[in-house]
């Protein structure tokens, strides 16, 4: 792609998901390629890009809203290895995850803290 939406939103992609995001967008290229190229205009071109909030609370405001909608699972694991990708660490993504369980209930975060938990396990030993 060459337009600048697309440039800036590639690089806040592989600087946010690295490898994992690349994954994602390539296997929607043989399916849906018009979406894989939305991905990565709209959200991380355009929103991820804005100022204001750092990555790290970026990621840890998605974690938290994928944990609360309760069946975004894979979705999750990405983010929860972005999370981790930009400085989150894995406490500050627990607690998100159980204080969802205030306003989304105790079934999601449950679901959450287990995606975490099976992300934790194959994260590299020191993040």
């Amino acid at each position: 792609m060459n337009n600048e939406r697309y440039r800036r939103g590639w690089l806040k992609l592989k600087e946010i998901d690295g490898l994992g995001g690349e994954k994602v967008i390539e296997s929607l290229r043989d399916i849906a390629p018009d979406f894989a190229r939305l991905i990565i205009e709209f959200p991380f071109g355009d929103i991820y890009s804005r100022p204001g909030l750092d990555l790290k609370t970026r990621e840890l405001a998605v974690v938290a809203a994928l944990t609360a909608m309760g069946n975004a699972t894979p979705q999750l694991k990405v983010h929860i290895r972005a999370a981790l990708n930009v400085g989150c660490t894995e406490k500050e993504i627990v607690e998100v995850m159980m204080q969802m369980a205030v306003y989304a209930g105790f079934p999601a975060a449950l679901n959450g803290l287990f995606a975490a938990k099976d992300v934790f396990s194959q994260a590299e030993p020191d993040s």
